[in-house]
């Protein structure tokens, strides 16, 4: 009966301990763990903070060297699946040529063609964004 005691009075101390630390919390800690993490924004409505988000998303203005690097040379540096390689005015001039020219060019690459997928990847992208990149690529204007 002695042993029975002797557990139950540790377990006492054990939560009399962790009830008095609990307690020593203050508001400011509580509402600290309590903070949401992130913040719903419905399109059409003011949304708190999301130029912070674009900003560190890299939402700023975008050079035609950007968006090469990040959503085009995949394919057009080496010509993946017949895709015109960068600084291939030829191949450039031919494609658009058979299609209508830069502006048709602009259009395949908003709808995207064969292998690659609208935008060519980059949906954030304008279309001027998108043009200025094809401009580079291919040389023309």
């Amino acid at each position: 009966m002695n042993l029975i005691k002797k557990m139950l009075a540790a377990h006492a101390a054990v939560l009399a301990l962790w009830a008095v630390s609990a307690q020593a919390a203050t508001n400011d800690d509580i509402a600290a763990r309590l903070k949401p993490v992130g913040e719903v924004c419905v399109q059409g409505e003011e949304c708190k903070g999301i130029e912070a988000v674009a900003a560190a998303a890299g939402g700023g203005a975008k050079t035609p060297d950007d968006i090469i690097t990040k959503h085009c040379g995949a394919c057009h540096t080496a010509g993946v699946l017949g895709a015109p390689k960068i600084g291939d005015g030829a191949a450039w001039k031919a494609r658009a040529g058979e299609r209508g020219g830069l502006d048709a060019l602009l259009k395949s690459a908003i709808a995207g063609l064969n292998a690659m997928p609208p935008m060519g990847t980059c949906a954030d992208c304008t279309d001027a964004d998108l043009k200025g990149a094809i401009e580079k690529m291919s040389g023309l204007k």
